[in-house]
């Protein structure tokens, strides 16, 4: 055991769990920037609260500045406001797509966080296509990320990247080709559903590979459940 993980039992053992320090954050904001996973679930268990009222990075913004999706994913099932806003950062998708960290933001968006939530009109799109990931890019769109939104400085995305580039031309893709017809409904039935799509879904009676696609998961063999071709979530 750590120096620092004997700290945090210390920390968990006496009546200030959620004890400040110096810049405003908590012991479990701490233990989320260092993507220790063991301190949080102690924390946790030490009565930590999970929106602890802050006029800073809440702990789910630590854990996505951080980059452990799996200490993400314990936040948000332990209650994290996923709309938690930083005045500075907007929210934990923003700070995920800002510090490039694919894993967290599929977490958050799967979770149900609000792919179009602005900070000062900037969306989680504007910050991929500020640092060109392409990737956070096309998972962002395929999530219903509007590639039309503007910024407080009237700029759209793309003219956040380099004219030719891979960015540049996924962007110019997805603002004259619409998505197909299968993928705007899988986006207004997770928007129908909100926070509550993936406990949902499995109870619906849909066959495996509806559900797969519903849920962002790729497609199980198609033998598993007789399904024709044509309802392959690949094939427009």
């Amino acid at each position: 055991m750590n120096l620092s993980h004997q700290l945090f039992i210390c920390w968990c053992h006496c009546p200030q769990v959620d004890a400040r320090n110096i810049d405003g954050s908590t012991p479990l904001c701490d233990a989320c920037a260092a993507g220790s996973l063991e301190c949080v679930k102690l924390l946790l268990e030490h009565g930590a609260k999970v929106n602890p009222p802050l006029f800073t990075f809440s702990p789910l913004h630590e854990a996505c500045m951080g980059g452990n999706s799996k200490c993400v994913q314990l936040m948000i099932d332990e209650g994290a406001f996923m709309e938690a806003h930083d005045c500075h950062f907007g929210t934990p998708l923003h700070v995920a797509c800002a510090r490039q960290h694919f894993d967290c933001v599929k977490v958050l968006l799967n979770a149900g966080a609000n792919v179009n939530a602005a900070k000062l009109h900037e969306t989680a799109l504007h910050h991929a296509a500020k640092v060109k990931n392409l990737e956070l890019i096309e998972l962002l769109v395929e999530f219903g990320g509007n590639v039309l939104a503007r910024d407080n400085l009237g700029k759209k995305p793309i003219q956040y990247t380099r004219a030719g580039s891979a960015s540049a031309l996924c962007l110019e893709l997805y603002e004259s080709t619409p998505l197909s017809l299968q993928k705007l409904c899988r986006i207004a039935l997770r928007n129908t559903l909100g926070k509550r799509a993936l406990g949902v879904l499995t109870q619906l009676g849909l066959p495996n590979r509806i559900i797969c696609f519903l849920s962002y998961l790729p497609a199980p063999p198609l033998e598993l459940d007789g399904l024709p071709r044509c309802f392959c979530p690949g094939h427009q």
